[in-house]
């Protein structure tokens, strides 16, 4: 395919925020945080409580961090014995319970790093509604500003525009919605979904709302995320893999996905949202999970992008269709790949095409790189863009209306956070700059209405 235009990286952003302004702990979540600024020698003491359980951050000078849990009627402390101590005098302090984790992390010269992290996971049912509505937090010792609500994020991962159901951007005023996952001081469970605005001419991007969600299979709310969050009409769709609570090493781990229909507005402000499982079929091929689902409507037909995993972590992306979310058919799987995820629906020179990011880890030839493949998943070109760390997804906007100028907005493996949490907390939001030529986006995520 000719014409695409070359991108060239123009900016790097890291919204980093333990607590989300003007959020509340209590009710929504097991997403929240409470963090302190440091205001002289002496023990601080940061908590999470709710009912009989009470999660403990600890800091002194001698010590350095550590956490307490009680819970049942039994107190254990964590320590870690590499990671305790800061290297000099903190900022801030904060405790933060992202899904079944609790971690104490410190700021020293601005930057956050996780002192100890316990997983409360069989000694807590931290995703029980009931258990949620009645968290509290507080602070103990020399302490000056107070926060605590809703957690943020160490880094974004997952970034994918929010469209109207014909694939057309969603904005509201001069900013585009995306879609991320937020990355905790973990991996896949300790992450979530978020929503933001994205100013496509300052690239700014800004905070605009948290998602949660309800399984039809388990109670609790699930912090879930790789979404697309479609407006159908008067219908916000939220499309979403459920790597809530994923654990490879649980006997029949697998990843699924799951659908939201609600008429709130759900770009802004903390939502839970009920679902129900979004059946994507893998007819003929051996799967042990599918995720990174990316929905559009071509007239009557809606199409489906997403993932299908051989095993974790051999994948591949396919693409199903049908009259309506709940009749979906395999169209076409590109089964001879095998680390290529981020399937993204883009109408390019006219027709409807998948764009893709084939990891590094994939065969040779397919590293390192955007495909272009058709509706059959035969390649016929790939995007010219840098390719960075990790397995970036392939977001196109237009920066104008109208205008000649598109975005590519991804991401990379950047750490942050520090060598407790590791792999997880990534990345930067990278976007690169291109000029519009004739086979750019016309109306798949080109444009907006």
């Amino acid at each position: 395919m000719t014409g695409l235009p070359r991108f060239e990286t123009v900016a790097r952003l890291r919204p980093v925020d333990l607590v989300v302004p003007g959020s509340e702990v209590a009710g929504v979540a097991p997403y929240v945080a409470v963090q302190a600024e440091v205001a002289g020698p002496g023990p601080v003491t940061l908590e999470l409580t709710s009912g009989d359980t009470r999660l403990v951050g600890t800091y002194d000078d001698d010590d350095g961090l550590a956490l307490a849990v009680t819970a049942g009627g039994r107190t254990t402390r964590h320590r870690s014995r590499r990671g305790a101590r800061p290297e000099g005098p903190l900022e801030a302090v904060a405790l933060t319970l992202t899904g079944t984790h609790a971690t104490v992390l410190g700021r020293e010269r601005g930057v956050w790093t996780a002192r100890g992290r316990v997983d409360l996971g069989g000694r807590v049912d931290t995703r029980d509604e009931t258990w949620l509505a009645g968290l509290g937090s507080g602070t103990d010792g020399p302490v000056g500003e107070v926060r605590a609500g809703g957690f943020g994020q160490l880094g974004l991962r997952d970034l994918r525009l929010v469209t109207h159901a014909d694939g057309t951007a969603y904005r509201d005023g001069a900013e585009a919605l995306l879609t991320a996952t937020s990355a905790g001081p973990g991996f896949f469970d300790t992450a979530h979904t978020s929503v933001w605005g994205l100013d496509p001419e300052r690239l700014v991007l800004r905070h605009r709302g948290d998602l949660f969600f309800r399984r039809h299979d388990r109670p609790g709310v699930f912090g879930d995320h790789a979404t697309h969050l479609v407006r159908d009409g008067g219908t916000w769709l939220v499309a979403t893999s459920t790597w809530g609570d994923f654990d490879r090493a649980a006997r029949g781990a697998t990843v699924g996905v799951t659908l939201a229909e609600t008429t709130t507005d759900v770009t802004r402000g903390r939502h839970v949202l009920d679902t129900r499982p979004l059946a994507l079929p893998t007819t003929g091929l051996r799967s042990a999970g599918v995720w990174d689902p990316h929905l559009v409507r071509d007239g009557d037909t809606w199409l489906v992008a997403y993932v299908s995993a051989r095993r974790f972590f051999v994948f591949h992306p396919v693409l199903a269709g049908g009259p309506d979310l709940d009749t979906l058919t395999l169209r076409a799987a590109s089964d001879r790949r095998r680390a290529t995820e981020g399937p993204t629906l883009a109408r390019l020179g006219g027709r409807w095409h998948l764009l893709a990011s084939d990891g590094r880890e994939g065969r040779s030839g397919q590293r390192a790189r955007y495909p272009v493949l058709d509706l059959d998943l035969r390649e016929v070109g790939t995007l010219d863009a840098p390719y960075h760390s990790n397995i970036p997804w392939p977001t196109l906007l237009p920066v104008r209306e109208g205008g000649d100028e598109l975005l590519l907005v991804g991401f990379d493996g950047t750490r942050y956070g520090g060598p407790l949490i590791g792999y997880g907390s990534h990345g930067d939001v990278v976007v690169a700059r291109g000029p519009l030529s004739g086979d750019a986006p016309t109306t798949g995520v080109g444009g907006a209405r």
